[in-house]
């Protein structure tokens, strides 16, 4: 069975398992993130952090728990994952989706899915049953995005999936320093949250973050470069 529906300006599709009212709950899930942290809403919470009507102090418990986990992460990241904006406004977009995917994958397990799949946009969070075939992702060729590189598959270990770079959405990725050497940096690790901010520092980071991430964290990489050269992990070339 699948599912798809459209959230934080991405599509949002579901396959596996999906029993009575899974798919609801998931909705629920990304659809009230969305009215919190959104920035294209003008109502939303984060827009009136933005616009200094509300202070980051004066917030919901939850948006500052969510500002302070995007803080840890820049401190462990170096500052090559930033929750800030170059103008200073707060956008917490680089964790909020993670967390929504995380969230909802909660969701799922609860209503008694032993086997899923959840893809926001290209990052990916994995069920998989006893006894069923592993979910396999592909990784798009960021030079010709009708290709697929390789592909990954997860097991228990590394549920998650997910991808940054600029072939889609031009250079949106704030850089730390000069080091541009990565167009497209795909990570697989144990949790969404992790992966969706790690394929993003290494993009803004650079080889050194690559470096660092590998040795910090287990995770398997493919980090494409502007030269077209790959920096890959096991797993990636026995695909």
């Amino acid at each position: 069975m699948s599912h798809v529906f459209y959230s934080m300006g991405t599509a949002i599709s579901l396959a596996g398992d999906l029993p009575a009212g899974a798919t609801d709950q998931v909705e629920a899930v990304f659809a009230e993130l969305e009215r919190r942290y959104s920035l294209y809403r003008p109502e939303s919470e984060a827009s009136q952090i933005a616009r200094r009507e509300l202070l980051l102090a004066d917030a919901s418990e939850e948006m500052r728990d969510t500002y302070t986990l995007a803080m840890n992460w820049r401190a462990q990241t170096d500052g090559a994952f930033t929750p800030n904006r170059p103008d200073g406004v707060i956008d917490l977009a680089g964790v909020v989706k993670a967390i929504a995917i995380e969230r909802a994958g909660e969701a799922l397990d609860a209503c008694g899915s032993a086997h899923w799949c959840l893809n926001a946009g290209g990052d990916i969070l994995t069920r998989t049953g006893e006894g069923r075939d592993p979910w396999v992702i592909g990784v798009v060729d960021p030079d010709d995005r009708s290709q697929l590189l390789t592909q990954f598959t997860a097991d228990d270990k590394m549920r998650a999936f997910a991808t940054s770079g600029i072939t889609e959405r031009g250079e949106h990725i704030w850089r730390v320093g000069v080091d541009d050497t990565f167009v497209q940096v795909s990570v697989a690790a144990p949790d969404i949250v992790t992966a969706d901010v790690l394929a993003t520092a290494i993009v803004g980071g650079g080889a050194g973050m690559l470096d660092k991430a590998l040795k910090v964290w287990p995770l398997e990489v493919i980090a494409c470069a502007r030269t077209g050269e790959y920096k890959v992990t096991p797993a990636f070339l026995a695909a």
